[in-house]
């Protein structure tokens, strides 16, 4: 079955089965009057309501009608039974014991659409036993792969997490037929390797561009049947193959990556062109704009000059365009793929999709079913984890980019690029290391300023270099490792461990008296401390009694021998870059 009718009966809308009750403030699941349920056993009503006369057209027990008249039944979880249902008073009625009216309170279940709308809208469940069977609904929808030891066996709210968004070529769904290759086995398409930080005050997303040549190595596949299976690794292909060729599934794809930058992902989710189709129609269309009007009889995209709204087809076509911008690459399609995708988390994220149950519902539908994910995360309950932590980041915060490349060498006709081995390193291990793009740009224009020139001047020997290293909240032996290192690598020598210090920072530090200044620049050289981790302050003195600087490690410590301050990094000259807040045009 394909990703749009997975979890679907009877072609009814699920948008259209949640309602909501004026009495109670909550959303309620209304069955279709065309499929009678029996009502459940109820037990008897105490007091004088027994036996009560009803008219012919009141609702039993167990019943509620809309205004249009339309029977409602409560619904209960399997091996449940539905409690009696007392008469709700209305709004106007006293409440006995109690004088005047009470102040109408928001509801707990509206709160929450209010709250999480925006991430992933099937975390919008209702309360109750129809919010229950709804949510194993959505559970249904998503679809798992298991991808073995390529990622982590579970998802930790408190940790860096890294995860694959891969969009692939596969033609299922109705409408796709026509697009390109129609027996494609859904090779990875669109790629891309999103770092969620572990303060999670930013995210970066980049882009691994198709036709960028890879080593794919061996990887072990999940069969059907429960059965292993290694698929033997390609040289010098593109990336592309590492999924769908020779029956590569996502954890190949994974574990290329992991190869390719080092930097392992933790798990995966992958969507087909029905995600575009159906989570843009979910939220009204997306805000695009291009510079210059568009006809591409290949992707059959029409724009007008200036800003647009797509959904469905268009939204695809806008996506899958190549000829219409740019050098009509690849890899200024990955430009405005990473500006729709800005465009549709703030459409996501906007006041309009947030208050608007049926789009939440219907959101809800189209995230679901569009998903393949690994099976960490296969839990509905997860995914909203997931989503939450996301949530957390601010979109000027999320920094879109792509693999520096060269085009390759080894091709006269250029088809295909490599990665540049000046620049894509530095990316990876800014990623690896859990620093912050948009942090680095900041850290940048603050040396700029006066701290800048605790760092300009003549730099002392490192031997003639005085330190004491103390642990102000690095993990345990952090002060020892990094003496070790100061000593052996770095020819620190007169060097010594100081123990803890008095109280845990959380950023690393360097004390030090102005005439050891040009020793201080020294070490800030070695350990990679920025002007605004070095302190003037009063001489100490180490264990032989001669001045001496303190060093003190902070929570940012990330193992000895490694760049301390992100200040410290420089961002490679990268030609795409922007962050989810931006607003672009494509040209």
């Amino acid at each position: 079955m394909d990703a749009q009718g997975r979890g679907r009966a009877d072609d009814v809308d699920p948008a259209d089965q949640w309602v909501l009750n004026p009495h109670t403030g909550e959303y309620e699941l209304r069955l279709p009057s065309s499929a009678p349920q029996s009502p459940a056993p109820q037990p008897p009503v105490p007091g004088p309501r027994r036996g009560a006369p009803r008219s012919s057209g009141a609702p039993g027990d167990g019943d509620r009608r809309d205004t249009a008249g339309t029977a409602r039944r409560r619904t209960a979880a399997p091996g449940r039974e539905v409690p009696p249902q007392r008469r709700r008073r209305t709004p106007e009625e006293p409440v006995p014991g109690r004088r005047g009216r009470r102040p109408e309170k928001r509801s707990k279940g509206k709160k929450v659409l209010l709250w999480t709308g925006g991430t992933m809208a099937f975390v919008v469940l209702a309360a109750g036993a129809g919010g229950y069977l709804y949510l194993k609904h959505l559970e249904g929808n998503v679809a798992t792969t298991d991808v073995g030891t390529a990622g982590s066996s579970s998802f930790k709210k408190d940790e860096a997490f890294n995860i694959l968004i891969i969009g692939t070529d596969k033609r299922t769904g109705e409408g796709n037929e026509g697009y390109g290759d129609k027996g494609s086995a859904g090779h990875a398409d669109t790629n891309i390797l999103l770092h969620v930080s572990k303060d999670r005050s930013n995210a970066t997303a980049l882009s691994i561009p198709r036709d960028m040549i890879v080593d794919i190595p061996d990887c072990e596949t999940t069969q059907d049947d429960g059965s292993t299976k290694i698929i033997p690794g390609s040289s010098g292909v593109r990336f592309n193959q590492s999924l769908g060729d020779l029956g590569r599934d996502a954890g190949c794809a994974m574990r290329t990556v992991a190869e390719t930058t080092g930097v392992k992902p933790d798990h995966f989710m992958m969507a087909d062109f029905n995600a575009v189709k159906t989570l843009t129609t979910a939220v009204g269309g997306v805000d695009v704009c291009v510079e210059n009007a568009v006809d591409d009889p290949k992707s059959h995209l029409k724009l007008p000059a200036g800003e647009s709204t797509v959904k469905g087809e268009q939204a695809l076509a806008f996506v899958r365009t190549r000829h219409a911008f740019g050098n009509e690459g690849d890899l200024d399609r990955i430009k405005v793929q990473q500006q729709f995708l800005g465009s549709l988390m703030r459409k996501m994220s906007s006041g309009d999709t947030l208050t608007s149950p049926t789009k939440l519902v219907k959101l809800a539908e189209a995230a679901t079913n569009a998903l393949t994910v690994d099976k960490a995360i296969g839990s509905v309950g997860t995914l909203k984890d997931v989503a939450l932590e996301l949530k957390k980041v601010p979109p000027k915060n999320i920094t879109f980019t792509t693999v520096p490349v060269l085009d390759n060498p080894a091709e006269k006709v250029k088809a295909t690029v490599v990665p540049n081995e000046a620049k894509a390193p530095q990316v990876f291990d800014m990623i690896k290391n859990d620093i912050s793009f948009t942090e680095v740009e900041q850290e940048e224009k603050k040396e700029k300023a006066a701290v800048a020139a605790r760092l300009k001047g003549e730099k002392s020997d490192p031997g003639e270099v005085r330190v004491r290293v103390m642990n102000g909240g690095a993990p345990a032996g952090s002060a020892q490792q990094e003496l070790a290192y100061l000593q052996t690598d770095a020819g620190v020598t007169k060097s010594e461990n100081a123990g803890n210090a008095p109280e845990e920072a959380d950023k690393t530090t360097l004390e030090y008296d102005s005439d050891q200044a040009d020793q201080a620049r020294a070490l800030a050289e070695i350990l990679g401390l920025s002007g605004a981790a070095m302190n003037p302050g009063e001489s100490v003195t180490n264990s032989q009694g001669l001045p001496t600087m303190t060093l003190t490690l902070g929570k940012d410590f990330k193992g000895a021998g490694v760049k301390i301050g992100s200040s410290s990094v420089k961002k490679p000259d990268l030609d795409t870059e922007s962050t989810a807040d931006q607003k672009q045009c494509a040209s």
